[in-house]
């Protein structure tokens, strides 16, 4: 959410800042509804004024038994004046309140220009990638030959983009988010979290899924939605809260299933399991005094990237530029996995610096010593999603008869298990 008082302070350099998003600009529309509101607002308090000193008048008269009968007909009039300003001033707020809330963060000035992720800016390159002398195969071509893949059995009780795990490919799933929360608890200083997978809808507002991406969630029959990422739950646990500074930074950590509906994703990667109605990630969010924001979005991309690193998993570091950038983030970084059956990389973590964008939508403020509540700055990043991180494992360790070998970090979580086989 965007502050109308920068709006007004700087309307030429939002409108710059929009424009950068490829968005018209919108200031003088926005500005018009901000004036409009805000001099309702000064008339119905000059309303109120006036009422309190004409009940005084009439006070007075009656007490030297004077007629009123002429006071009490301008207060009826002041009364009608204000009973009318007193429902447009809420509905003026509320569409000023919606405007804003469509309009996506302004980019930091470091992200590079571009329409799409043809201009993203590659910063890093980490790792080796395997030299196979056999054709590598692809995920759900290795995981169906072992017989622990299964999208028929899925598609059967759920429909498609779902994915049943057997047997050890089901215990390496589990065996990935639970060293990587072990990683990101004991080695990153993120405190481990249990959250709700259903939210109400003040929370998915917060955290700017409401109203841009309405379509790709999942919502009940009384209201709440499926989280699509466990960034909603562990981001709102301060929405309203004015945290004390010694507070911060808090930093969070959940191992959740996601759920999203896929809805711009017809005919994406319809084989196996890289675009899913449900999987499974390890999230990570950072909650910040402002002037910490910039070091922390290096620092939990680090954490992420460190992950690959133990697993020994070939990726790069990505720069997203103007637009490919989400729709909350000043600045994100991708880290893009290694998938030899692919022959290319794949996203399997996105980390987002959205400053005070999401924390102004919640209301989460922090009170800097005796100065008054500033809004704090809010990250999330992925630590990493679980379910690609399986198929980043299976393609990269996969050896010529189909099995897969375990990297070595996740052998403690197998019980020792240092090959899946078939049979």
């Amino acid at each position: 959410m965007h502050d109308i008082k920068a709006i007004r302070e700087d309307a030429a350099g939002f409108d710059a800042g929009l424009a950068r998003r490829g968005i018209l600009p919108l200031s003088a529309e926005l500005l018009a509804i901000d004036e409009e509101w805000r001099a309702s607002v000064g008339k119905l308090q000059e309303l109120q004024a006036r009422r309190n000193a004409m009940g005084k008048r009439i006070g007075e008269a009656k007490r030297a038994k004077e007629d009123t009968t002429a006071l009490e007909a301008e207060g009826s009039g002041i009364r009608g004046e204000m009973e009318a300003l007193e429902a447009d001033v809420p509905r003026m707020e509320l569409l000023l309140r919606d405007a804003l809330a469509k309009i996506p963060n302004l980019l930091d000035e470091v992200v590079p220009e571009g329409r799409d992720e043809a201009a993203n800016k590659v910063e890093k390159i980490w790792g080796t990638k395997p030299d196979f002398a056999f054709t590598p195969k692809q995920h759900f071509e290795l995981g169906e030959a072992l017989g622990l893949m299964d999208f028929a059995a899925a598609a059967k009780i759920a429909g498609s983009r779902f994915t049943v795990l057997r047997g050890a490919l089901a215990r390496l799933e589990r065996a990935l988010g639970q060293f990587m929360l072990d990683v990101h608890t004991a080695e990153h200083g993120y405190s481990e979290t249990i959250v709700p997978l259903l939210v109400n809808e003040a929370a998915v507002f917060g955290t700017n899924q409401l109203p841009k991406f309405a379509e790709d969630l999942f919502i009940t029959t009384d209201g709440r939605y499926l989280i699509p990422t466990a960034e909603v739950s562990l981001t709102n646990l301060v929405a309203g809260d004015i945290l004390p500074a010694a507070r911060l930074p808090m930093r969070v950590t959940a191992l959740t299933p996601c759920f999203r509906s896929e809805a711009g994703s017809a005919g994406r990667d319809v084989r196996g399991m890289l675009r899913q109605h449900q999987f499974t990630k390890v999230e990570l969010v950072s909650i910040v005094a402002p002037e910490e924001s910039e070091a922390e979005h290096e620092r939990m991309t680090r954490c992420a990237e460190t992950i690959l690193e133990r697993l020994e998993l070939p990726y790069r570091r990505m720069l997203l530029c103007a637009g490919d950038t989400g729709f909350g983030a000043v600045k994100t970084y991708d880290l893009e996995v290694w998938v030899p059956g692919q022959g290319t990389y794949r996203e399997i973590s996105s980390c987002s610096n959205t400053r005070a964008f999401q924390a102004r939508r919640m209301n989460a403020r922090f009170r800097p010593g005796e100065g008054k509540p500033e809004f704090v700055h809010t990250l999330n990043g992925s630590g990493v999603a679980v379910g690609r991180a399986l198929i980043a494992v299976l393609e990269n360790y996969q050896n010529e008869d189909g099995s897969i070998a375990v990297p070595a970090v996740l052998r403690a979580y197998m019980g020792g298990l240092e090959m899946i086989a078939a049979g």
